[in-house]
């Protein structure tokens, strides 16, 4: 399965703030470049806090370092996008900073470009789908089943041989990037989900 990574989505062109950045200078950056929020990072690049609009309005403190929120919640830039959606979510940020392996700054995603993923073209979805899904994951060809994408809700259709596979069908579309739902209207042959009937054996035959 491929999955968008945030270092494909971030913003390499971070504006950040060090710790003793002022309360004047940091105002200044949020309104030059038009964004809600900065990182703050120390001499070795590592992610120290976040400075945002509500910390500004909040306080009127002399530098970054008694302004900021801290520690940073921030991001690696090989996860996947729904992890880091998940996460500012979970911790009700606007953006994060995202790092490297040595905990570097690398970049930032804000909400709004995560929110781009989830506009991704249904024709996308649906080829997505058939290729990462059906072919490589499954290994079924792609008339096997029926897949139709109407504003990122999928809808598979279709006859496969055991529950089993038709479950893990759905559970792989579900995390395909950019699917909003998964409507499940494939059919089986077999439950192989179910408890197979134990069979006795002759040493358990009353006599």
């Amino acid at each position: 399965m491929k999955h968008m990574k945030v270092g494909g989505l971030m913003t390499d062109d971070v504006v950040s703030a060090v710790p003793a950045t002022s309360f004047k200078e940091v105002a200044k950056l949020l309104a030059e470049h038009e964004i809600s929020g900065v990182p703050v990072v120390d001499d070795d690049d590592h992610v120290v806090g976040v400075v945002s609009e509500s910390d500004l309005l909040a306080h009127h403190e002399l530098t970054a370092r008694n302004l900021m929120t801290t520690p940073a919640v921030t991001v690696h830039a090989e996860e996947t996008v729904a992890d880091a959606a998940r996460l500012m979510v979970r911790r009700g940020v606007e953006r994060l900073p995202v790092i490297d392996e040595e905990e570097r700054l690398v970049g930032i995603v804000t909400r709004r470009d995560l929110l781009g993923v989830y506009l991704r073209p249904d024709a996308e979805i649906r080829r997505r789908i058939r290729e990462d899904v059906l072919s490589d994951a499954m290994d079924l060809p792609g008339y096997a089943v029926d897949v139709h994408v109407l504003d990122g809700v999928v809808t598979l259709g279709g006859r496969v041989r055991q529950r089993s596979r038709a479950r893990m069908l759905v559970g792989l579309a579900e995390r395909v990037d950019g699917v909003v739902a998964v409507v499940d209207r494939l059919s089986f042959t077999e439950d192989d989900t179910r408890p197979a009937s134990p069979t006795r054996t002759p040493h358990e035959i009353p006599w």
